[in-house]
Formats: structure tokens, sequence, C-alpha cells
């Protein structure tokens, strides 16, 4: 219940106030102060570092560990993780295609940015790959002597590539915020999908003994 409420009810209902937002046409409160005081700090060490944590959300980090976590599950014949994974990631990547599509939101355009991008805008589609993979390994960890570190990093990782996507100014902070909400239903409801009946990652279904 408390993996439903915070993985699923709590984050549906803040993408749903996003969603109402957005299509009042109003813009957000918080979206433009927050880019001008990501701009104002702006230096050459930033720009640096966080062109890094933006490739390493998608093109080279996000992706490839998408791929070899499927990979490396399916190779262990862990076919019920694999799917699991499998779904959550490839699910989450075609869901962000359709509602960008959807909603069609330009990017900001209050400085130019020095790593442009020229698709729409919502919800963050590197945010939104990062918290779904930081939901798979963290689901997949629970129930094994890693899931404190697991947890760390995954949340550490998925907050700092959704900072660098409003200090590059290509992202509303209201873009990244969709991202991680509409990760976290996903990625839940597919747990949920795929590990039902009480039966979790890596548990192996009990074979009831002859008498």
């Amino acid at each position: 219940m408390l993996l439903l409420f915070i993985g699923v009810l709590l984050p549906l209902w803040g993408f749903a106030g996003l969603v109402e937002e957005l299509r009042e046409g109003e813009p957000f409160v918080f979206d433009e102060p927050i880019l001008m005081f990501a701009h104002e700090m702006a230096t050459a060490g930033f720009d640096r570092a966080f062109l890094l944590f933006s490739a390493l959300g998608y093109t080279w980090g996000v992706v490839p560990l998408d791929i070899v976590l499927v990979l490396a599950l399916a190779l262990r014949k862990r076919a019920r993780e694999a799917l699991f994974a499998g779904l959550a990631l490839g699910g989450s990547a075609l869901l962000n295609v359709a509602t960008k599509q959807l909603f069609a939101r330009e990017r900001p355009s209050l400085w130019e940015s020095i790593s442009p991008e020229d698709t729409f805008s919502f919800p963050s589609g590197h945010a939104m790959g990062s918290m779904t993979l930081a939901w798979v390994c963290l689901l997949l960890a629970w129930r094994t002597p890693w899931r404190w570190p697991v947890a760390l990093f995954a949340g550490l990782f998925t907050v700092l590539v959704g900072l660098s996507r409003v200090y590059l100014g290509v992202h509303y902070p209201s873009d990244i915020l969709a991202g991680w909400t509409a990760a976290s239903v996903w990625a839940v409801c597919c747990f949920f999908a795929v590990f039902q009946h009480r039966r979790y990652p890596w548990q192996q279904r009990q074979v009831p003994r002859t008498p």
C-alpha cells in the first residue's frame, strides 16, 4: 500500500495538476524564476558538469544502461525481471514521445542554450528516462542488501540529470516534474502488473512437495 501511494497515487495527482495548469495556458509561476536563477549561476565549470550529466541522462548513460540491464536479466534467465525492466524502460520512452506530441509545449527561449533542442518540451525525456531507470533498479534491488546504495545513487543521479536540463535552459522545471511523476506512475504500475500475486524480484516460485 505504501508503494502504491508513493509510486502511483501521489505522482499521478502531481502529474494531473501539472497537466491541468498547462491546458489552462497560464505559465507556471515557478518556471521562469528558477530558470533565471540557474542561468545566473552559469560558469565554465558548471557548463562542463551539466553537459556531462545531460549526456549521461540519455545518449551516453541511460539508454545504454537500459539495454544492458534488460539483456543481463535475460541472459541470467530471469524472465520476469527482464520483462518488467523491458516493459517499464521501453514503454516509458514510447510514452514520452506520445505525450510530447500530445501537449506540444515549446521549449524555453529565455536565452540561447549551449545545448539546444528542437523537439517539444513537456514532459522531459531525460527526467522521465532517468527516473524510470531509477525506479526499475530500486524495485529490483529492494529485497537485496544493495537497496539503500541503489536508492542513494539512483536518486542523486536522477536529480542531477533533471537539474542539468534546467541549467542548460532546454526545459522548464515543470517539464522535469512532469517527467518524474509520469515515470513513477508508469514504472510502479509495470511492477504491479508483472510481479502480481505477491511474487517479488528474485523470489522463486515455491513448488509444493509431494507427500
